[in-house]
């Protein structure tokens, strides 16, 4: 697309830009933001792209399509660094590296209560007590909360099941839990000490734990309180096991460590996550990429992005692969960001060389891996082109399914797949009302109808649409695109399993014509097909899970019209708990503070409907 066709006067743009440090944002003919940069200098960076000899083929096409610029001028670098990275993780632009997984990082928790809880934390640290990570994935801590409960018992569970328990739960028969809810079974003191020692352990402590516990159970023996001395000397062999098992460890308090691979246009860096001496876990990223960017301006632009979203913790020292062009400026940011300093190390140093090198070798091996998976799904997706008969490359398939026990809490599932495999941003679930219970066909139509609301060239509409069902599901289908141009209607296939049900025997059935597709069961394509409705059937029984335990703790005075917070609680405290109020009469019911004859009626009437 050349200047003329966009419309932008590069020369008459570039007269009017200030020489202030700013960020930029270049737009396209189609109004959304395709680049965004920052600059010490917007207008020598500015001019930089409109030169007769330009290199960079990355740049020339940039420049094609730019039809606007707009500049936000800032008062330092620092600032440009911060407003570049919330542009980015707004817009996401095309030619910008953008990292896929921007989430805050989860932290185990323990609470500041009588009796601490320990327990998963993700997000803002406004609770108060002490945070420990943060861990690379919430599986990550859940696997070391296993750990815990099996190391000390200190309670998991939530406040409001611990404040309601009249005896020990499951977890004391465990021996996970030493029942702090329930009075006799621990004292303040032991308990407290079980806190400090996870505490310790935490910390990556784990001699003075076993010390600790040592010293515990020889006294123990010596008062001739063998049981006691037995516990003791359990939990000493399980904390050696778990510490056998954590093969790496160091003198490193605070570090995180960076490899990096980049090969055939794609790149990994792999992150490793070290505190109190004990490395908490490892992971890949694969951020995306436009072509011509370079090693350096991929993984400078990772770092900002890692760390400047989300409420994840800065770490004293980070490792790199390699120097990288604005090095001091992005440490600078970061230490300012973290209120202290922050110094990049290129892993010189014997420890940190350790670390570094196997690194580099994970991201190398995940850059492979990920690779191939691509080829794979490359080769599933020209298979299925070539069953479904279609004309142009597939590039975008969505699947439906629906989820519900016996008719309750129905859910119905959007997941989407691109070439490169599943793109979980564009997952949806819908919550399925007003509907008769168990019509999954109902459920179906109600969730296409919502999905797909309008014709546009601007609306992410895929080129295959498969209902997972019969033909029954897939009339609900036929029926919605019914009136569609042909242009906008995707094509669509039912999948209707099998008698038996197993994979491999599925029947694909084209809408319309309702002629089924012969495929045979070891197919590449037909593999492709049943990974997208195998995976909107597991994010449909997700989401349902979810509704059902949502509806679980929600009390059913909350859907009576006039009944609020104050007047539950009233009725609960007067009547002895939600079966009192259930065995109550409407002249009980009514003689409950805040609660007049009228409404009185409308809950019991309620209640017994």
């Amino acid at each position: 697309m050349s200047e003329r066709e966009t419309g932008f006067d590069a020369k008459q743009f570039l007269k009017n830009v200030s020489g202030a440090p700013g960020v930029y944002r270049m737009y396209n003919a189609a109004k959304d933001v395709i680049y965004v940069g920052k600059a010490k200098n917007l207008k020598k960076r500015l001019t930089s792209y409109f030169r007769t000899n330009v290199d960079s083929t990355k740049t020339q096409t940039l420049v094609s399509h730019i039809a606007h610029i707009d500049v936000t001028l800032v008062s330092s670098e620092t600032e440009a660094f911060l407003l570049e990275n919330n542009y980015i993780k707004k817009y996401r632009p095309r030619y910008n590296v953008v990292l896929r997984d921007d989430k805050s990082y989860p932290f185990i928790f323990l609470s500041e209560h009588k009796h601490p809880k320990l327990g998963i934390h993700r997000g803002a640290k406004k609770a108060k007590g002490e945070y420990f990570g943060p861990y690379p994935s919430a599986w990550s801590v859940r696997e070391s909360l296993r750990s815990m409960q099996r190391l000390f018992p200190v309670r998991q569970c939530d406040d409001s099941y611990y404040r309601n328990r009249t005896r020990p739960c499951l977890q004391y028969q465990l021996e996970r839990c030493s029942a702090p809810c329930v009075e006799g079974f621990v004292s303040d003191e032991e308990y407290a000490e079980q806190v400090r020692l996870a505490v310790l352990f935490l910390r990556g402590k784990n001699s003075e734990v076993i010390q600790s516990l040592v010293t515990k159970m020889e006294a123990a023996s010596v008062n001739l309180n063998f049981e006691a001395a037995a516990k003791y000397r359990d939990q000493i062999s399980a904390l050696r096991k778990v510490q056998e098992q954590q093969l790496i460890s160091g003198s490193q308090q605070e570090m995180d460590v960076f490899g990096f691979s980049f090969k055939h246009g794609m790149a990994c860096v792999y992150g490793m996550f070290i505190r109190d001496n004990q490395l908490l876990g490892s992971k890949s990223f694969f951020p995306k990429i436009p072509k011509g960017a370079s090693a350096e301006e991929i993984f400078e632009s990772f770092l900002l992005q890692f760390y400047l979203a989300g409420n994840k913790l800065i770490p004293k020292q980070i490792v790199v692969p390699f120097k990288f062009n604005e090095m001091p400026e992005v440490e600078n940011v970061l230490s300012l960001e973290a209120n202290r300093k922050v110094a990049f190390y290129e892993g010189v140093r014997d420890e940190k060389r350790k670390y570094l090198k196997l690194a580099n070798t994970n991201a190398e091996n995940a850059l492979e891996t990920q690779q191939n998976q691509q080829k794979s799904m490359f080769a599933r997706f020209k298979d299925l082109e070539q069953l479904l008969s279609v004309d142009s490359p597939i590039k975008r398939m969505e699947c439906f399914d629906i989820s519900h026990t016996s008719g309750q809490q129905t859910v119905a599932s959007c997941v989407v797949f691109d070439r490169n495999g599943p793109l979980k941003s564009d997952y949806r679930t819908f919550n399925i009302d007003g509907i008769t219970p168990g019509d999954d066909y109902a459920a179906m139509a109600q969730a296409l109808k919502r999905r797909y609301k309008k014709i546009a060239d601007d609306a992410k509409l895929p080129d295959v649409l498969l209902i997972d069902g019969g033909k029954g599901q897939l009339s609900q289908a036929e029926k919605h695109f019914a009136k569609w141009p042909a242009e906008y209607k995707p094509l669509i296939v039912g999948v209707a399993k099998g008698t038996t049900r197993k994979p491999g025997l599925e029947t694909l059935i084209l809408a319309d014509s309702h002629e089924t597709i012969p495929v045979q069961p070891d197919a590449p394509g037909l593999h492709l097909v049943q990974h997208i409705r195998d995976e909107s059937h597991r994010f449909a029984i997700t989401g349902h899970r979810a509704r059902r335990q949502k509806a679980k703790n929600q009390s059913v005075l909350q859907e009576i019209p006039g009944v609020g917070a104050k007047r539950r609680q009233a009725l609960l405290k007067y009547t002895g708990g939600i079966q009192g109020l259930k065995k109550a009469s409407r002249e009980e019911i009514a003689k409950v503070p805040g609660i007049s004859d009228d409404l009185a009626d409308t809950i019991y009437d309620y209640l017994h409907a």
